[in-house]
């Protein structure tokens, strides 16, 4: 199917990524017959995919355009902006621009994909432009949680585009430069046609407050604690790992980074000039050594994922660190929607052991990396743009985004869902186009589509169980051995009773399907599926998944 090409006086935003859901960043800017790809995120599997690791924005459209893209822009190094590189970079093979902490992150993602010296990876310098096809593209340098966090703007021939990626204002950042008001009023000065922006926490009336203010209070909380005190936040949070730098000199405690991500960002962050006042590390191994009192350990899992270290600690899994009465864990982060429930379970388990926790509503202890409103207002009347285009956030976000910038005086505004093409004029944003979009999944080694049969399949069996029959049948179907059945996951499936119901239903169906003449193994394997669900359904109120096995005489081995 043809959709539309930018035409040479046309500017166009298409989002792949990111539009009403929170993850999964990926859009596309077209201009003169050319795309420009704006970071390429991922997001965790959930309930929804049990057993995917990644999930990744379908790029069909991208891979069908490849040969129009000049370039992809990551505006910073967090997984939902860069995580889909290594796993997607392939299918459409464009130069790769990024700052440099986030191409050093970029590049270790790259190395263990094999791909590092096929990616042409252009370090980018803040404030510089760089003509990338017939978009001229210049950082700009804003406040985020984790270092080298930037705002992009695109200029073209029809107007100038300022995407702002994920932001906040900061006028004390612990990383990084305080937010550049100068550039943003002369860009407003100039003129923009649309600003694309950030919208996670638009709910929130007031600024998202400072990392200085952070780093005082966990200071104090840390120094009122008598044992082991551990704390948990998002690994990318390289300001926060600098704020438990500076907790550990200011409590004369030895500090210990656990996590293969924390260590990462370290990493990353050494090689590209941060971390420099930060005290020396001890390695895991020795965290015993050191008396309890004395030590602080950093840790990843703050959203209780269950292979991250706070998790495995919890479970006294861990081989190098187990906590006792008294010790203390602080939650530095804020707790994602969703993960509620699996924190809950952690916060009671740590607690049932007498261990201390402490959590965001316990204390200041977190900030946000996003805009509120009093952020976003500032940042309107700085840049004065003629369009609000909400990104990154659920629809709920984007809804009150777009209204957001109305009362702040913005003439037009849309809420973009993924797929949707606009164009962008003087006159405003109208949907010009639509193009499929869908998810595809990280399943082992495996990338499919979440819709791929393995997954339904497997999240049918973990809702309702499945059940396996196998039949030897004769050349005229019929059956020459009674059914053998296996169940997995099934209420009652180990009753013989309840076994030996199902194997009836499913010899009566057989005979019924001889009767009618019909011996494919298409209509077989149906009849048994609807046999045996409809049963099921009957009896234990289950609607499992249902696999048939058929094998013929004439392909018995029966020497």
């Amino acid at each position: 199917m043809a959709y539309l090409k930018p035409k040479d006086k046309s500017l166009y935003f298409l989002p792949l990524g990111g539009s009403g859901e929170i993850g999964m960043n990926l859009n596309l800017y077209g201009h003169k017959g050319k795309w420009l790809m704006v970071d390429c995120g991922m997001m965790f599997g959930g309930e929804y995919t049990p057993g995917v690791d990644l999930i990744f924005p379908d790029p069909a459209f991208i891979e069908d355009e490849k040969k129009h893209i000049s370039g992809l822009v990551l505006t910073h190094g967090h997984e939902d902006h860069i995580g889909a590189v290594p796993y997607l970079w392939d299918r459409f093979r464009c130069p790769v621009y990024a700052t440099a902490f986030t191409a050093e992150l970029v590049k270790d993602k790259l190395n263990e994909a094999g791909l590092l010296d096929e990616v042409e990876l252009i370090i980018v310098e803040p404030s510089q432009a760089y003509d990338i096809g017939p978009f001229d593209v210049t950082y700009v340098p804003l406040a985020h949680s984790i270092a080298e966090g930037h705002g992009i703007v695109i200029r073209t021939e029809s107007g100038t585009i300022f995407h702002t990626g994920d932001w906040k204002l900061d006028a004390n950042p612990i990383i990084g430069p305080a937010c550049p008001a100068d550039t943003l009023t002369q860009l407003g000065e100039e003129g923009v046609l649309a600003l694309v922006g950030d919208s996670t926490n638009v709910f929130n009336p007031e600024s998202s407050g400072s990392e200085a203010d952070v780093q005082q209070n966990l200071i104090e909380v840390a120094k009122g604690q008598k044992n082991r005190v551990v704390i948990t936040t998002f690994a990318s949070n390289v300001a926060r790992l600098e704020t438990i730098g500076a907790v550990a000199k200011a409590t004369g405690r030895s500090l210990a980074l656990m996590g293969r991500s924390m260590h990462r960002v370290y990493n990353a962050g050494r090689a590209t000039g941060y971390f420099k006042d930060f005290p020396p590390l001890v390695d895991e191994e020795h965290i015993s050594d050191i008396p309890r009192d004395r030590i602080l350990i950093a840790c990843t899992g703050c959203q209780g994922e269950p292979r991250a270290a706070i998790a495995r600690i919890a479970r006294d899994e861990h081989k190098n660190v187990h906590l006792s009465p008294d010790d203390t864990v602080i939650f530095s982060s804020k707790i994602i929607p969703g993960n509620e429930l699996v924190l809950g379970s952690l916060f009671n388990n740590l607690s049932s052991k007498k261990i201390n926790v402490i959590t965001e509503k316990d204390a200041f202890i977190h900030v946000s990396g996003h805009p509120g409103q009093a952020d976003l207002k500032q940042m309107y009347e700085w840049v004065k743009p003629q369009t609000a285009i909400p990104v990154h956030g659920e629809a709920r976000h984007l809804i009150r985004h777009a209204k957001f910038a109305r009362e702040m005086g913005v003439k037009h505004t849309c809420v973009p869902k993924n797929g949707d093409i606009f164009e962008i004029t003087v006159d405003g944003i109208h949907l010009v186009d639509e193009v499929p979009v869908g998810r595809l999944a990280l399943d082992g080694k495996y990338i499919s589509s979440v819709d791929d049969n393995a997954i339904v399949e497997r999240r049918r069996a973990a809702v309702s169980g499945f059940i396996t029959v196998s039949l030897i049948l004769d050349d005229d179907g019929v059956l020459l051995a009674e059914p053998a059945v296996a169940m997995l996951g099934i209420p009652k499936g180990y009753d013989p009773v309840f076994q030996d119901a199902i194997i009836d239903a499913v010899e009566t169906a057989i005979e019924r399907l001889n009767a009618r003449g019909l011996k494919a193994n298409r209509d077989i394997e149906e009849t048994c599926r609807i046999t045996i669900r409809r049963f099921c359904r009957t009896e234990i109120g289950k609607n499992p998944g249902v696999a048939t096995l058929i094998t013929y005489e004439r392909d018995m081995d029966l020497e």
